[in-house]
């Protein structure tokens, strides 16, 4: 039985803060964070101490397809699964270590979207997160939050005045990103799924901007993680349970993003209540069939 990173890691916590530089706060000026390579070797020392046998990706050919239209000169976007705190450091070691020299070139390329929360509410959760390299967005999810908290019609508008700003800021980021050839990974989700909450593993609508933005993507799937949602301290990322499992970490073939998308809305009614959200909808069930194939055929060594 595993036991929470907070116990198992807690000796790592002061040398992760004394490494760390990234802000604790989050405004326009500070949304493209560069990862922390200190923070990178260590987190690349717990996915090697939490990597079981037979770990590995599955569709290398998809991965090394994408990597070659992007050094092309096409804008790249990757979407993928999240289950646990551990995707996104586990799918780039993985990429880095099978994939050889492509696989390095690939993981430096990798800019993850990443909500204010991993920045602004602990400072070893920052930590962690310092090493990968980010740009950082104030989501939907958490502006709805902090309307409904809201004390004041004042503070409800400055609110929102914050996210358009950082929103605004990350978009300029993200298209500085796609100039200098880097690689946009999302989660669409949006936040980890949780099991018994089935609408924390629903797509966001805001995900089919991101389809009109990029050229090429692909779909990776995450079957199975070190990291499990302690269901008592769900909010809690320390208390996440931290136990070594086989991960394997799977690419669909290379998608080009506009022609899919004009072609599945040709299918939609035209009078479709919310075509967006269709979209994503869509992905999503790309992605069940997806991790479904690989739950059953490629967990075999």
């Amino acid at each position: 039985m595993g036991i929470s990173i907070r116990e198992k890691y807690g000796a790592w916590f002061k040398q992760l803060g004394e490494f760390s530089m990234a802000a604790a706060k989050i405004d326009e000026t500070n949304v493209y964070q560069k990862a922390n390579p200190k923070s990178r070797a260590l987190m690349n020392e717990f996915m090697r101490q939490n990597m079981a046998d037979g770990s590995r990706l599955e569709g290398k050919e998809n991965f090394l397809a994408f990597l070659e239209a992007v050094k092309s000169g096409k804008s790249g976007l990757i979407l993928m699964e999240h289950y646990s705190n551990a995707d996104l450091p586990a799918f780039c070691y993985l990429v880095e270590h099978d994939l050889g020299e492509a696989g390095k070139d690939l993981d430096k390329r990798i800019v993850a979207i990443a909500g204010m929360k991993l920045n602004e509410d602990d400072p070893m959760v920052r930590a962690f997160a310092e090493g990968f390299t980010r740009v950082v967005i104030y989501p939907t999810r958490s502006l709805t939050k902090n309307e409904e908290n809201a004390k004041s019609e004042e503070e409800k508008i400055a609110e929102e005045k914050k996210a358009r700003t950082i929103n605004l800021a990350a978009m300029r980021a993200m298209d500085k990103c796609k100039r200098d050839g880097e690689v946009i990974l999302v989660f669409p989700s949006g936040t980890r799924y949780r099991p018994g909450h089935p609408e924390t593993k629903r797509g966001l609508k805001e995900i089919d901007s991101y389809l009109r933005m990029f050229d090429v993507m692909i779909l990776v799937t995450i079957n199975g993680s070190c990291l499990t949602i302690d269901v008592n301290n769900p909010n809690d990322m320390l208390a996440d349970i931290v136990e070594p499992a086989r991960q394997i970490i799977s690419a669909s073939p290379v998608i080009e993003c506009k022609s899919w998308r004009k072609e599945f809305l040709s299918t939609l009614p035209k009078d479709h209540e919310d075509p967006k959200q269709a979209v994503i909808d869509k992905i999503m069930e790309k992605f069940e069939e997806q991790h479904a194939k690989i739950e059953r055929d490629g967990n075999l060594l």
